[in-house]
């Protein structure tokens, strides 16, 4: 039987996945309201992927990491990170008498710790050699690789779908493009001469 959760929800045009920090810029009364019940309270809240390409109803399950800034208008930035993801069912106009939407989800418990195979972890220290990037010892999971390459929001609704076995092949081949438009731009560099 599939269990239903309510929950503390933020419609937004974005698509955090697990793993990822999101910052944000809280300016409206409910979501100040949402955000003082995150800091007060330790609550996670939902973020809607508010989009015509989710047809899948999906959204991420954020906390709050760090209060970056409040400012004197009672507006604050702010960082959350993303645990989960989840499919809602129903949105509500308010949650628990606050000001702020709630939903009635299920999560997908996501399991962010499974490391990905060999073949994917060499191609993602190459990636992350060629952008000079430091690497680490540490087998990375299929989301930290999603993370890092920045998927755009219809390859990362792919992605969530996806089974270990297409997230592999995908992210190889989102690696090697990458890695591709990279060298086609240093390479165009050297076309162009300053007079």
């Amino acid at each position: 039987m599939t269990e239903f959760v309510k929950i503390p929800m933020f419609p937004l045009s974005i698509f955090p996945l697990p793993g990822e920090m999101v910052p944000l810029h809280i300016f409206e009364p409910r979501y100040r309201q949402l955000l003082l019940e995150a800091e007060n309270k330790d609550i996670s809240f939902g973020i809607f992927f508010n989009h015509v390409l989710n047809t899948e109803r999906m959204g991420s399950l954020v906390k709050l990491e760090s209060v970056i800034k409040h400012y004197p208008t009672g507006e604050s930035d702010v960082l959350v990170k993303c645990s989960d993801l989840f499919i809602m069912h129903k949105l509500f106009r308010t949650y628990n008498d606050k000001l702020f939407p709630g939903g009635e989800v299920t999560f997908c418990n996501i399991d962010t710790s499974l490391p990905v195979n060999k073949k994917l972890h060499q191609a993602f220290r190459e990636y992350l050699l060629y952008f000079q990037i430091r690497t680490s010892n540490a087998i990375p999971s299929y989301y930290t690789i999603a993370n890092e390459i920045n998927l755009d929001f219809q390859a990362r609704l792919r992605f969530v779908k996806y089974s270990e076995d297409q997230k592999e092949a995908f992210l190889i081949s989102q690696l090697k493009y990458q890695s591709h438009l990279l060298f086609q731009a240093e390479k165009a560099k050297d076309v162009f001469h300053l007079n």
